[in-house]
């Protein structure tokens, strides 16, 4: 009986050994072959080069410099803090920082991690004499996004970070990781696909001491595309030098193709900021109320005032509610029911061309209300107003272009003729950008064609032409189109913008004053040059900046030193 007992003891000892023996070698022995060539393979990662950005005589906007960091390979350090602590003193740098970037960056303790980055070259040739003994630290290079510029073409060209976890469901497809660095706004988000780089890196395996035994292969990293603008830098430098420091947008456009040849949006940003983490800088521009991040150019909407005058005149003489010779005395305001509409002057008897260049808005009253509320917005449509251009840059707002429907619908209201009224002058509910104002005024200078806006024109050494929509007719007759620009080309002998009669290329053009509650008014200027061949338009608009006449004061001022440099 005791035998038996135990006979039986070993056999259920052997049972629980085979049973383990089992699990580990064939239930779980693929795992742990897995962690075991883990355990003995490295990979050293090899990063590339994201794509430049140039301008389109093919000066460089955005670069990439060389910076080095500090990687720390936890499997062969057992002591890892006080290392960071020696790394903190050798780089001048807080340990608790350090540490923190350790833990962040922490993935494996197989793969590499970067506890410091961008150390100058200086602390780079220490830590390699250091690495004798200190084998768990490596000092890589890797490129580093550079703007040249400073906080030129900020808007426009955007800035880098680590992806979100929104922009990460939406690319997760597109080989995009956690921990990517991609583009945010401009240039550098909507075209991130192209300038982006892919990682490579070599694969080597080492003994259980961590020791190099071979090497397992290599991937060559790839380098990102270039883009090439359709900016060009000397005209981006001369509107953002004159601009300042002033609140608003500059853009210049070709009329023909819609090629951006400057987008300015003030105030700026320092994408670099960005690039270095520099956290004060970005929470500095996070919390400014003056919102510097935002784009003005594409990104917000203003009372246009008298620059969507043009869209009210070529309503009106396609519709035959006015001809070129149709007079409207102007006594300084205009009665709409028991309410008076005010005039900035009192101008007597004005014809189309001499209330464009006068700015009269009696003129435009009775024009407007001749029209009605529905064909100005119908007009403003086929303009362009109310709807995206398509810009190839994203977070464009389209603006509001009402309606009698869109009131009732919006509103609950019903529409009137002082509706009307302030309608036919730019201001009540109508919203616009700068950039469906430049848009607009192009249809002008190119014989009526609504053409769409773009800032790249080749990537990678390809013309991104075949992408875009042509130009679309807006259907204006051709006198239509020499009467509207015979007032606008007055506007600069002897209107509003007289102040730019004297300059050595002809304009055309109209100032705007729009009327702000609560505020100082916004400033306008839209024209086009030269007069009889356009080859660029323009808008200026100053937010908060008084009289359209300070922004064609900017506008000349532009348009001179565009003269003097030879680009006109």
């Amino acid at each position: 009986m005791r035998v038996k007992i135990i006979y039986s003891g070993f056999f259920l000892l052997f049972a629980v050994i085979f049973t383990g023996l089992f699990f580990l070698q064939v239930i779980k022995g693929g795992s742990y072959r897995l962690l075991s060539e883990k355990n003995c393979v490295r990979l050293m990662p090899q990063e590339g080069t994201r794509g430049k950005i140039l301008d389109l005589n093919g000066k460089v906007i955005v670069d990439n410099n060389l910076s080095y960091e500090v990687t720390l390979l936890p499997q062969k350090n057992e002591k890892v803090d006080s290392t960071l602590e020696m790394l903190a003193k050798a780089l001048g740098r807080n340990p608790a920082v350090l540490k923190k970037s350790f833990r962040q960056n922490l993935v494996s303790s197989y793969l590499p991690v970067t506890v410091a980055s961008n150390i100058g070259t200086h602390s780079a040739i220490i830590l390699e004499e250091l690495k004798a003994d200190y084998p768990e630290i490596s000092v890589a290079t890797r490129p580093l996004r550079h703007y040249s510029y400073g906080k030129l073409a900020s808007h426009l060209i955007g800035y880098l970070g680590e992806i979100d976890r929104w922009r990460l469901t939406r690319m997760a497809d597109y080989g995009y990781n956690t921990k990517d660095i991609v583009g945010f706004t401009g240039v550098e988000e909507r075209y991130d696909y192209y300038l982006r780089q892919e990682e490579g890196g070599t694969s080597i395996e080492v003994d259980h001491r961590g020791r190099f035994v071979r090497i397992l292969g290599y991937k060559p990293p790839q380098n990102g595309k270039d883009i090439i603008l359709t900016i060009d830098l000397e005209i981006q430098k001369i509107a953002e030098n004159c601009i300042g420091d002033k609140k608003g947008s500059v853009i210049i456009m070709d009329p023909f193709s819609g090629a951006i040849r400057a987008m300015v949006s003030r105030p700026g940003f320092q994408a670099q900021s960005f690039v270095q983490k520099d956290q004060a800088a970005i929470k500095d521009l996070f919390s400014d109320e003056s919102s510097p991040l935002l784009n003005r150019a594409i990104s917000t909407r203003y009372p246009p005032g008298s620059v969507f005058k043009m869209v009210v005149a070529a309503a009106a003489l396609e519709t035959a509610k006015i001809n070129p010779s149709t007079t409207h005395v102007c006594e300084g305001y205009y009665q709409v029911g028991k309410q008076k509409f005010n005039c900035w002057s009192s101008h007597g008897i004005q014809d189309l061309m001499d209330a464009i260049a006068n700015s009269c808005n009696n003129y435009f009253y009775q024009t407007g209300l001749s029209l009605g509320g529905q064909a100005i917005h119908d007009y403003a449509v086929k303009f362009g107003f109310g709807k995206p251009t398509n810009i190839d840059i994203f977070n464009e707002t389209q603006g509001i272009v009402p309606s009698p429907f869109w009131k009732k619908f919006t509103r609950l209201q019903g529409w009137y003729n002082g509706d009307t009224a302030n309608f036919s002058i730019g201001q009540g509910y109508l919203l616009v950008t700068p950039l469906q104002v430049v848009r607009m005024i192009a249809v002008f200078a190119n014989n009526g064609f609504l053409v769409t806006p773009h800032v790249v024109a080749k990537i990678g050494g390809q013309d991104t032409l075949i992408w875009r929509k042509k130009p679309s007719t807006v259907g204006l007759k051709q006198s239509t189109l020499e009467a509207i620009n015979a007032g606008m080309r007055k506007t600069i002998t002897s209107g509003t913008g007289a102040v730019m009669a004297q300059l050595p290329v002809e304009v055309a053009g109209k100032t705007g004053t729009a009327q702000v509650f609560g505020s100082r008014t916004h400033g306008w200027f839209t024209g086009f040059f030269p007069y009889k061949k356009p080859r660029f338009v323009i808008c200026v608009f100053l937010e908060n900046g008084g009289p359209g006449a300070n922004a064609s004061m900017m506008a000349k001022e532009i348009i001179d030193q565009m003269c003097r440099e030879g680009l006109v």
